[in-house]
């Protein structure tokens, strides 16, 4: 799944459900499942996302709705085999642009 999101510093929940697709609910029970996502909350309590929590998210996206991982069994994949399964995911995604570049080529043939 490619994620277009601007070149930011942080970006909203609001803006990050949008982006996936899915409720903000979701995204904040991933929070309290998953060890790796820390957003920075400010004073009211309103999170904030880094890019590299962006990177994670997008992780626990393929492994859950896209590879069909349950939440336990996505948390024991990340805890043994994290570098193996970030080496993968990024193959993946640099494969999945190459296809949409084609695919615009194709069309404006």
């Amino acid at each position: 799944m490619h994620i277009d999101l601007p070149e930011k510093r942080y970006y909203g929940i609001g803006e990050v459900a949008k982006a996936f697709g899915v409720n903000t609910s979701l995204i904040r029970f991933w929070e309290k499942e998953f060890d790796v996502l820390q957003p920075k909350k400010n004073a009211k309590g309103n999170r904030k996302f880094t890019p590299q929590d962006i990177q994670n998210l997008q992780l626990i996206y393929h492994l859950v709705k896209e590879r069909g991982f349950t939440l336990e069994g996505a948390k024991i994949h990340l805890k043994e085999e994290k570098q193996k399964a970030l080496s993968n995911f990024e193959v993946i995604q640099k494969l999945q642009k190459v296809k949409a570049e084609l695919l615009k080529i194709k069309e404006q043939l």
